[in-house]
């Protein structure tokens, strides 16, 4: 299971406590759109690194729906990024 977040590679190279990965996993999903309450319960799972054997189904299709909304928004940012300072240096 991998949540496609920007900054796990900075998780995989620099050895960081299980309660800060949960709190910048739950800040990246909430500042994506995720709800507070799926945030918190996702990043709790993702933060634990275990491997998708040891989890339950429920925590599975909780992790990957929650990776899933913040996907998409996340490719919309990314979509409407440049546009956004495109305009903006149109109307300067």
């Amino acid at each position: 299971m991998l949540c496609p977040l920007d900054w796990i590679v900075m998780e995989q190279r620099f050895s960081i406590s299980d309660e800060v990965k949960k709190e910048l996993y739950h800040s990246e999903l909430v500042r994506y759109g995720v709800t507070f309450d799926k945030a918190a319960e996702a990043a709790k799972i993702l933060a634990s690194g275990k491997p998708d054997e040891l989890l339950t189904e429920k925590e599975i299709e909780l992790v990957n729906e929650v990776c899933e909304a913040w996907l998409s928004k996340h490719k919309r940012y990314k979509n409407l990024n440049p546009l956004l300072a495109k305009h903006k240096r149109h109307s300067d």
